[in-house]
């Protein structure tokens, strides 16, 4: 006997939001499983106008294949191996043995929560960032106009300069730059064309998306196929090098030497991906103003932590936790608590970062390692010998950085590895002197846009910054007001447009400078207290934790 897909949906099928109560009723406007005790809360949310139904009723509304090998017979269920609906008739006739079958139902129900997550990847990350990078090539297009008209401006002086002597010469010349603006041109065009295409496909899925999301054809969305892969590769950014006119001195008797020359027009592509920082002055962000009065946007009231210290962006919508207990936590913007992980070894994490891929990583002071979170599982990719790890940073490259201190306290050491293997160690100036402070206290580190690494150093009062290649760029301790002995910074974290946020937990606030140690401003409202664990999401939005009151606050410090 056939059975019924909607009454076994309809046994199995838990509320939403309670995990646990059978859901007898749906709404049809959030596609939620709901219980009767539920409904109540699910109607709170006031952003939606619901509609609840019994779920019969929902169910009844569903159009369900029919087979096409037999036509008579209507699919319950869809086999994962073909990815195909079939009926029991499908199944007698052997060509299905071994493979795994699902419920229909529950095959829609996947699929139409696959929608759902891409229908909000491509509304809030992906569209935004083709957005960013199509008005990126326009910027681009200005700026080559402006200097196109530049070397004009200058050939044209030297030209009057020589008179008709050189007239022919001014004329080649010209021509090289006029050869090189088209291939400068042609070159962001092209770009441009393959960004606004890939902008128009965009929408033409979202719409599509939005479309399914309302149909209750089982056969369409069964047909759907996600092209989220191919939209994260962004398209590829221009990495020009500009020519540049060089006059000489006018000498009539070597007159094709002295004109001068152009330098040649350098046009290449770099790729990129929307979780990528971009770097590099032509790839540059457009500046943005700081507010004179940084907002709160929302806070999640408590985390369950006598001491919070750390906070990592999974995401612009859920962030990481850590702080005096062995569990980390996962959190959305609601405050729902959405996952819980002890870590290996039982104790407290030092630090914890999220990778380009949406792992979790953490420092374990006590058993010397570093460790990565995949789903349920915890791998340790480093096992230090001699020396215990402070903070982690991933880096845009992939990279991981680890601050480190040996065993004795006398040492401290920056270490970048490619997985587990290390490739760079910055600990000393080019005096030979140590750039970190030793001893047994807490520091943590950001790499910023520019590949700067930014080291939080608690003892010593000070944000050390080095270049990528280990060099001393600068030290800042605090801004000239700041009177010795006042300033502690904790944590540290970097944004879009390459300044540098510090937690100054004692002093109850947050300091921003830019790249080159230049202080901006203080953040020390919104009830800002023993400020700690800081993060910026996609949007330079910041996240900071709290020491002692355990809330995370999301801030705007940008107009």
């Amino acid at each position: 006997m056939t059975m019924d897909p909607r009454h076994s949906a309809q046994d199995v099928v838990r509320c939403a939001l309670c995990r646990d109560a059978v859901a007898p009723l749906y709404c049809n406007v959030c596609h939620t499983h709901l219980c009767g005790d539920c409904v109540e809360k699910h109607f709170s949310d006031k952003s939606k106008v619901h509609t609840v139904v019994p779920l019969e009723q929902f169910l009844s509304t569903l159009n369900y294949p029919k087979c096409p090998t037999h036509p008579t017979k209507q699919c319950d269920l869809h086999c994962e191996q073909c990815d195909i609906a079939i009926c029991t008739s499908c199944i007698s006739s052997g060509k299905h043995i071994g493979h795994k079958q699902l419920e229909i139902f529950a095959d829609f129900e996947n699929k139409m929560e696959v929608l759902r997550r891409d229908l909000q990847e491509l509304e809030k990350s992906i569209f935004p960032k083709y957005q960013e990078s199509a008005a990126i090539f326009k910027t681009q297009k200005t700026d080559q106009l402006k200097h196109s008209q530049k070397l004009t401006s200058e050939l044209n002086k030297q030209g009057e300069a020589l008179h008709r002597e050189i007239y022919n010469i001014i004329q080649r010349k010209q021509a090289e730059i006029d050869e090189m603006n088209a291939k400068h041109l042609a070159a962001i065009e092209k770009q441009e064309d393959e960004t606004n295409k890939a902008l128009h496909e965009i929408k033409q899925v979202i719409q599509d998306l939005k479309s399914l999301l309302d149909t209750s054809d089982v056969g369409l969305v069964s047909k759907y196929r996600s092209r989220i892969a191919e939209f994260r590769k962004l398209p590829n950014k221009l990495k020009i090098s500009l020519p540049n006119f060089l006059p000489q001195k006018i000498n009539r008797e070597e007159l094709l030497k002295q004109i001068g020359s152009l330098s040649p027009l350098s046009i290449e592509t770099e790729e990129q991906g929307y979780t990528v920082p971009s770097s590099g002055a032509e790839s540059s962000p457009p500046a943005r103003p700081l507010l004179d009065v940084t907002l709160l946007i929302t806070d999640i009231p408590t985390t369950g932590y006598g001491r919070l210290l750390n906070v990592s962006c999974l995401s612009d919508e859920e962030i990481w936790t850590s702080g005096d207990s062995k569990i980390m936590k996962l959190y959305n913007l609601k405050g729902e608590l959405l996952k819980s992980i002890q870590t290996k070894s039982g104790t407290e994490p030092e630090d914890i970062a999220v990778t380009r891929s949406g792992g979790l990583v953490y420092a374990d002071y006590n058993s010397r390692s570093i460790n990565l979170v995949s789903g349920t599982q915890i791998q340790t990719l480093i096992r230090l010998r001699g020396w215990r790890p402070w903070g982690l940073n991933c880096t845009s490259s992939g990279d991981l950085l680890v601050i480190m201190t040996s065993d004795d306290g006398k040492q401290t050491k920056v270490v970048r590895y490619s997985g587990s293997t290390d490739k760079q160690t910055i600990q000393r100036d080019d005096q030979g002197k140590p750039l970190y402070s030793s001893g047994d206290n807490t520091k943590y580190l950001s790499e910023n846009r520019n590949s700067d690494i930014c080291v939080a150093d608690y003892k010593a009062g000070a944000v050390v910054v080095v270049s990528a290649a280990g060099e001393l760029r600068f030290r800042y301790t605090g801004p000239p007001s700041t009177t010795r002995g006042s300033f502690y910074p904790f944590s540290i974290t970097t944004d879009s447009q390459a300044n540098i946020l510090t937690a100054d937990s004692l002093n109850h606030r947050i300091h921003i400078i830019d790249q080159d140690g230049l202080f901006l401003r203080f953040i020390h409202n919104c009830g800002l207290q023993d400020p700690w664990g800081l993060c910026v999401d996609s949007r330079d939005n910041l996240f900071v934790a709290e020491y002692w009151t355990g809330k995370v606050k999301k801030l705007q410090y940008y107009k």
